[in-house]
């Protein structure tokens, strides 16, 4: 099998082929790479993606070379690269916040015995949300964005600014992987074969600060971050995200003092609230792998105190800190090899669709073990991060109550949280120390 070998510096295109499980080796290009356009977007990034294959294959006796090239493009002839300073980086963001602009990754994948060369592009374009000179200083102030093009990291916080892409995902981030799957496989790379290798050999025991457990665990923290991005967006397909500045910042003051005290302190953790496009009336809230908390604005209104709203979104941090979805998916990681067979052998957008979907209903009802492990999770945060940490239990009443009110209507589309009486009691017992008689028999499941 010949070996693999990555033709760039950039930490996010290694990180990119890393994750997805892909073995290669890195070997800097120095080529001289073109820097105006001369026909088109397109053209050059290609030009400069096989310039730096093309040198590094000459370099090399054996191996499959694969060189990218990114670029931003706002119209009328303008690339945008890396900021030079502060004041640079502000001006561009302004810009990119104007107007909708592309991001144009070329791809070239060569063969250094054989000397055979693929060639092809990727092209994203980016709608992004407008930011005072407050809201970027803020930004700046976490991220430096000396290193990005364009200023901005679409991995991390940055992401907040975009409100809608129309394209491939990782393309923006510098390497368009279901393009470079069916190059790969043009050159006569069985990446299948590979993937499924490293998933099957790649499992890792690692103490859970959460669980306190020592766990197997087949997705890393980079592998986690991707499959939340890419259920994040599916799921933001569906809802609609409020963009009300005083609620963001209240549920993000309140999430910034939880994931200061919790137990996984590697992630970049993001909440939205959000509203369904087609029910307004539902009281959830959920999380993603990777950081993502999600909190219904219904459930947020009738959430009256910031000790009832720590208890929810401690709850969702709770179960990313003990990586309950993860864990779960872990059974299901033929998944990902159906979903990369899916994108490089058919041009369907439905299967993909229907596997994303099927996904989601997989593992995003949570089992009572891993509820009961996120509500005591959720008290000790809100606890430590100087909240009352009986918001729990009240926040859970709300929500029997809505349960008990109308039953017979959907608690939510996703089921994510069961056993709200047990729930309840469980949660007195934890902030008390001990049972009551009332909560003995909700949690035994007796009646009065």
């Amino acid at each position: 099998m010949k070996p693999i070998i990555l033709a760039s510096a950039s930490k996010q295109r290694q990180s990119l082929l890393g994750r997805l499980g892909i073995p290669f080796t890195v070997k800097l290009s120095q080529a001289q790479e073109i820097q105006r356009i001369r026909t088109t977007c397109a053209a050059l990034v290609m030009e400069n993606a096989l310039l730096k294959a093309r040198d590094v294959a000459g370099r090399t006796k054996d191996g499959v070379v694969i060189g990218a090239d990114t670029l931003v493009y706002l119209g009328n002839g303008e690339i945008i690269g890396k900021p030079r300073n502060l004041a640079d980086a502000k001006r561009i963001l302004k810009r990119l916040f104007a107007a909708p602009h592309w991001v144009y990754t070329g791809v070239a994948v060569v063969d250094a015995s054989t000397g055979r060369e693929i060639v092809d592009y990727e092209k994203t374009k980016i709608y992004m949300q407008h930011l005072s000179d407050e809201e970027i200083d803020r930004y700046h102030n976490h991220v430096s964005p000396l290193d990005k093009a364009g200023g901005f990291d679409i991995e991390g916080r940055g992401a907040f600014f975009i409100r809608r892409i129309e394209g491939c995902y990782f393309n923006v981030i510098g390497l368009p992987m279901a393009k470079l799957f069916t190059m790969l496989k043009r050159a006569g790379v069985s990446v299948l074969g590979l993937c499924l290798m490293l998933w099957l050999s790649g499992c890792a025991t690692e103490y859970n600060l959460a669980t306190e457990q020592h766990e197997s665990l087949l997705y890393g923290t980079d592998k986690e971050i991707e499959i939340g991005n890419s259920i994040s967006r599916q799921f933001e397909k569906h809802y609609t995200l409020i963009d009300d500045v005083d609620v963001n910042e209240r549920v993000r003051r309140i999430m910034d003092r939880i994931v200061a005290v919790c137990d996984r302190q590697e992630l970049v953790y993001s909440i939205h609230v959000v509203v369904d496009k087609e029910d307004e009336h539902i009281l959830n809230a959920l999380s993603l792998p990777g950081g993502y908390v999600y909190l219904f604005k219904e459930l947020y209104d009738k959430l009256k105190t910031d000790d009832e709203l720590a208890g929810v979104i401690g709850h969702e941090v709770g179960h990313i800190a003990a990586r309950h979805s993860i864990k779960k998916l872990q059974s299901y990681y033929g998944y990902t090899l159906l979903q990369i067979a899916a994108i490089t052998t058919t041009r369907s957008g439905a299967v993909a669709q229907g596997l994303d979907t099927a996904f989601m209903a997989i593992f995003l009802e949570y089992s009572q073990e891993d509820e009961f492990q996120a509500d005591k999770l959720g008290i000790k945060y809100a606890q430590k991060a100087g909240f009352n940490p009986n918001g729990m239990a009240e926040s859970l009443k709300i929500l029997k109550a809505q349960e008990d009110k109308d039953p017979s209507r959907p608690f939510s589309y996703w089921r994510t949280h069961p056993h709200l009486s047990q729930r309840i009691s469980q949660a007195n017992q934890v902030v008390k120390g001990h049972l009551e008689f009332r909560d003995y028999l909700n949690l035994t499941g007796e009646r009065e």
